[in-house]
């Protein structure tokens, strides 16, 4: 992972695609974190992780527009994400959350061709295009042919593919993505983020594998302490927030850097 190079003096930076400022991250009267600055450029993938509780689906959530923040601003592109229709922000943010409570009648299908609906004039029904832009999604992440399928019939780590279908069809500025490789076997993670990696869009995920985080994303949010901050993949930094050592090794075959864990020395 390289840091972006510098601007040439003179010259003028495009703003953020999206903005996030002076955010206090909230469930009810639970304060889950404060005073938290983001910002993302256009293209980005931007990896969230922290411990388990520290706040990372919250934020994302708010990030989203899922959410309103307790305090502070988000703005994508500019506009504030709370003055957007549910409609206009959904036709450029799109979120796979973690788990969802869908109908088990709702066959694969529907649920992908869901993604389209910000799209499609008012009461307008799906088409051979719609058709189409379903199954290729599918194929995209290997459930090519199953568009009939009931959901009681997938497997959790089916579910979690055919949620990012969905997310992949919407066609937004922004994917947002909560743990998505949850429920994956390795092959269908590495394909998956691989997938998200190529995309060519703006990608905000939590990831819960530190590895998989700095191999994927060009930099991270750091949740920890009641706060996130933008954090280099640096072991030092990581073992520390997580309580382990973390050693950089390179990969003999592929050249790429990847972390190893242990319990860090200093931890009982």
């Amino acid at each position: 992972m390289t840091a972006p190079s510098p601007a040439p003096a003179g010259s003028r930076t495009a703003p953020p695609l999206l903005r996030a400022t002076g955010l206090t991250c909230a469930i009810g009267r639970h304060v889950v974190l404060r005073d938290v600055d983001v910002t993302i450029e256009a293209g980005e993938t931007v990896g969230i992780v922290g411990p388990n509780g520290a706040g990372k689906s919250t934020l994302l959530r708010i990030l989203a527009g899922v959410r309103p923040p307790a305090a502070g601003t988000v703005e994508l592109d500019g506009v504030a994400l709370g003055s957007l229709s549910r409609r206009e922000r959904a036709r450029r943010v799109a979120l796979v959350a973690q788990e969802e409570d869908l109908p088990a009648e709702l066959r694969v299908g529907e649920l992908v061709a869901l993604g389209l609906l910000p799209h499609r004039p008012p009461w307008a029904g799906g088409g051979k295009a719609e058709a189409r832009a379903v199954d290729a999604a599918l194929a995209a992440v290997d459930m090519a042919g199953t568009a009939d399928r009931p959901l009681d019939h997938l497997s959790g780590g089916e579910r979690r593919r055919a949620l990012l279908a969905r997310g992949l069809v919407q066609d937004t500025e922004l994917l947002v993505l909560d743990e998505p490789t949850n429920h994956l076997d390795v092959r269908h993670r590495l394909d998956l983020l691989g997938l998200v990696r190529g995309l060519g869009r703006t990608v905000l995920m939590a990831l819960h594998d530190l590895d998989l985080a700095v191999r994927f994303c060009d930099r991270l949010v750091l949740v920890h302490d009641g706060t996130a901050r933008s954090a280099a993949p640096d072991p030092a930094v990581l073992g520390a927030v997580f309580g382990v050592a973390a050693t950089p090794v390179r990969h003999p075959v592929t050249g790429e850097t990847h972390l190893l864990f242990d319990r860090h020395p200093e931890v009982p």
